[in-house]
């Protein structure tokens, strides 16, 4: 199990419509993430749009990145958040999310 930390940021004026979009998360959106051994899965936020999300995964987060990919769902559901977060420099926004090193850990 690999426990991953990243970042994105998510543009000021669509703050409150992103975290409505995250109070009712498709089903099958769900689905896939536990499916491709998403867990633990939370994403925190600062007022400026700053976001740090965390994830616990079997194996490696880019295997579940790739996991993720070949899920219909995930693509509807990444172009639908697209227009949400800054500097995706034409990507999707699963494919922007810049990890972070683990330097501490305590059970």
């Amino acid at each position: 199990m690999q426990r991953v930390g990243f970042l994105l940021k998510v543009r000021v004026d669509r703050l409150d419509e992103y975290k409505e979009h995250h109070q009712n998360v498709w089903p099958e959106m769900l689905e896939a993430l536990t499916r491709q051994g998403w867990r633990n899965y939370s994403l925190f936020m600062r007022s400026d749009g700053l976001m740090f999300g965390y994830v616990e995964v079997p194996d490696t987060f880019q295997a579940s990145l790739d996991g993720m990919a070949t899920e219909d769902v995930n693509s509807r559901w990444q172009e639908m958040m697209k227009p949400y977060f800054e500097s995706l420099e034409g990507g999707r926004p699963d494919e922007a999310m810049a990890e972070l090193e683990e330097v501490f850990h305590v059970d």
